[in-house]
């Protein structure tokens, strides 16, 4: 098998459900009892630090700050690595360019498992960084699929919510049910067809595959899966 490298800390809740999305998956799949887990080497990053350079704008800082830890894996012997979160794959191109490990993107894999599902009009829920920026909707675009975000309000809402509450483990069912009216709204305003959990804490609240008729695509499982089967 091959080493996983991990860049976690983005947030901390998020590289936890990785790590056990892994390690459950070799759990489940054990051979007479003989589990055969992956060597797995997690890097967990400063996520104010990062996000403070996002902030500001300064994302060639931002950039050289997520490679010099893409580098570290490589070195600890990492065959390959993932970042557990979506927001700094707004700069994949750029790490991808500037390290030797070979990444796996959370964006692409999202837009394959889409493609499979024969989705046409897929909501989007992130950060503001994610849901404002264009590199979910290019990426599906080049499949024919439209990505489409939440109004300023919503946006500015789903944002604090992630910060204040489920970025620190706090999962409040008046959160989530005002989180699906937002995705209600979507859904009789653009007819959206699906829902991008575009921020890998997203999945700590919304466990479900599917909420109010549509398919809510969870990037954590998604990644998970091609994460494994590179190491396998």
């Amino acid at each position: 098998m091959k080493k996983i490298g991990l860049i976690g800390g983005l947030g901390p809740e998020a590289t936890v459900d990785y790590y056990k999305e892994i390690i459950g998956y070799f759990n489940h799949n054990s051979d007479n009892g003989n589990i055969n887990y992956p060597e797995i080497i997690i890097y967990s990053v400063n996520m104010y630090e990062f996000l403070e350079l996002f902030n500001e704008k300064k994302f060639e800082q931002a950039t050289d700050y997520i490679v010099s830890f893409l580098d570290r894996l490589k070195a600890a012997g990492a065959d390959f690595a993932a970042i557990t979160a979506n927001t700094p794959h707004l700069l994949f191109k750029q790490f991808q360019a500037k390290t030797k490990i070979p990444l796996i993107s959370i964006v692409e894999c999202c837009r394959d498992r889409a493609v499979e599902m024969n989705l046409k009009r897929c909501g989007l829920f992130g950060t503001k960084f994610t849901m404002k920026a264009d590199f979910y909707k290019n990426t599906f675009h080049k499949s024919g699929i439209e990505v489409i975000s939440p109004n300023e309000k919503e946006i500015e809402f789903i944002h604090e919510k992630l910060f204040s509450e489920i970025e620190l483990g706090i999962f409040k069912d008046e959160t989530k049910k005002s989180l699906l009216e937002i995705v209600q709204n979507m859904k009789d305003k653009h007819h959206i067809d699906s829902l991008i959990l575009g921020c890998t804490e997203f999945p700590l609240i919304f466990r479900d595959e599917k909420y109010l008729d549509i398919p809510f695509l969870n990037t954590t499982i998604i990644h998970v899966e091609k994460i494994i089967k590179e190491c396998l």
